[in-house]
């Protein structure tokens, strides 16, 4: 549970992946590097000076208290303070702090004082939260004496060094070793650009390079786009092929049953213009989103020609309110392909047909809604294949389509990056089909 937590935190592009994998381990580093030296460097070391000083104190003590008189005692330690370079004088119960003294950030001040009140338990307050001395006040025969020394002869000078030259060099080289991990990971980054506009139908060009491993996945993957490529284009020029030599004998046929008027050419006459349309429809599907090239377009002005056009062919089809600004990389042909297709398989079912687009921050969505049966949750998958029919569920004897059209859609949507999704329109009760293109 814990790790599924922390996933909804951790980076997720490759850059913030592989930062975090870099710093991560310097940063821990530091931080054990830095209780270590802590411990070492400022326990030890100044438990070290503490005592030398401790043996001082020691000395001065005992030469005040040996003394008649606070005069004598003066006098007494006056050579021995200016060897050791103490400053001493007896003061006032009045003037005497209450309690021990340190800035929060001081850890040597915590192991000088504690290490004191080991050795001296009758030493009264400490004072540290001065700039670079302490005073030490100690009860004596002769009245309190207050005790004042260099900080640096229980701390070592420039504590802070280490840790400085630490943060900055760690810092210095994890900022060199990202440069180097940029460099490694920006051809995986192309990879992933020229695989995506792939996955779109847009042609970059892509060279691999990078490490070995790197190098040979996009040498896989330009092998595997020219295979894909080669496998559209030699589809569509089979069907192209296949269509053009049958509409000449198609033709022969229609041109020779025209001429006939009995009822019998006039129904051969019907299945010849079925067979022409169902070559047609063959085409379509064979082109799929290539006939175009993509161009950054504006989809409300294209969405309303089309149906600007649907509804002079005499399509019961109207044009919502337009939600949204802005361009997409569209390929004009192949979105007008989709959308027509879309609006012919409403107004074959429905009596009315409505269209909307919106422009949202991270998409493009075209909705066609119809007031017809509609098509049910089970049978939506098997709608969207080629040459599905579902005659039975949606039949109204309007005729019965090819069973390319959502299919058609259904790839013009993937070549853009996106997908077709089949609902149930919550406006007129029928079909929703609606066309999500990521921007």
């Amino acid at each position: 549970m814990t790790a599924l937590r922390l996933k909804h935190y951790m980076p997720r592009g490759l850059y913030g992946r592989a930062a975090l994998i870099l710093v991560l381990p310097v940063v821990l580093l530091q931080l054990v590097v830095s209780v270590i030296f802590i411990q070492r460097h400022f326990e030890d070391v100044t438990t070290q000076m503490t005592h030398t000083v401790i043996r001082e104190l020691q000395l001065i003590i005992g030469q005040a208290s040996a003394a008649d008189s606070s005069a004598m005692a003066l006098v007494r330690m006056g050579p021995t303070a200016e060897v050791l370079d103490f400053d001493l004088r007896f003061v006032g119960p009045d003037e005497i702090p209450a309690t021990d003294s340190r800035y929060w950030y001081d850890f040597s001040g915590i192991v000088m004082r504690n290490t004191v009140r080991e050795a001296l338990p009758q030493a009264g307050p400490i004072l540290l939260a001065q700039p670079r001395v302490v005073t030490v006040f100690y009860p004596t025969p002769n009245g309190p004496l207050e005790i004042t020394f260099d900080r640096n002869r229980v701390s070592a000078s420039a504590p802070h060094q280490l840790l400085v030259n630490m943060v900055f060099f760690g810092a210095l080289m994890t900022a060199v070793a990202f440069l180097y991990l940029r460099n490694q990971l920006r051809p995986i980054a192309r990879l992933a650009r020229a695989a995506t506009a792939f996955g779109r139908g847009q042609h970059v060009d892509y060279h691999p390079g990078g490490s070995i491993e790197v190098r040979a996945a996009g040498r896989a993957f330009v092998d595997m786009r020219h295979r894909i490529e080669r496998h559209i284009e030699q589809r569509t020029l089979m069907l192209s092929g296949v269509s053009h030599d049958l509409r000449t004998p198609l033709t022969r046929l229609k041109l020779g049953l025209s001429m006939m008027e009995d009822e019998e050419a006039e129904q051969l006459l019907g299945d010849v213009r079925e067979m022409e349309a169902l070559i047609d429809a063959f085409l379509d599907f064979a082109k799929g989103a290539q006939e175009s090239e993509p161009e950054m377009l504006d989809p409300h002005a294209l969405i309303g020609r089309i149906v600007e056009d649907a509804r002079r062919a005499g399509s019961p089809v109207t044009l919502c309110a337009p939600e949204g600004e802005g361009r997409v990389m569209l390929r004009p042909v192949a979105i007008r392909r989709a959308v027509e297709n879309l609006i012919g398989n409403a107004v074959r079912y429905g009596d009315h047909a409505e269209v909307s687009v919106r422009l949202l921050a991270g998409s493009l969505r075209i909705r066609v809604e119809d007031d017809g049966p509609g098509i049910p949750p089970a049978a939506r998958d098997e709608a969207v294949k080629a040459f599905s029919r579902l005659d039975p569920a949606r039949n109204q004897n309007r005729g019965s389509g090819v069973g390319l059209g959502l299919a058609i859609a259904m790839d013009i949507a993937r070549a853009h990056g996106g997908a077709l999704r089949l609902d149930e329109s919550p406006r007129l009760g029928g079909l929703l089909a609606e066309i999500v293109i990521a921007r």
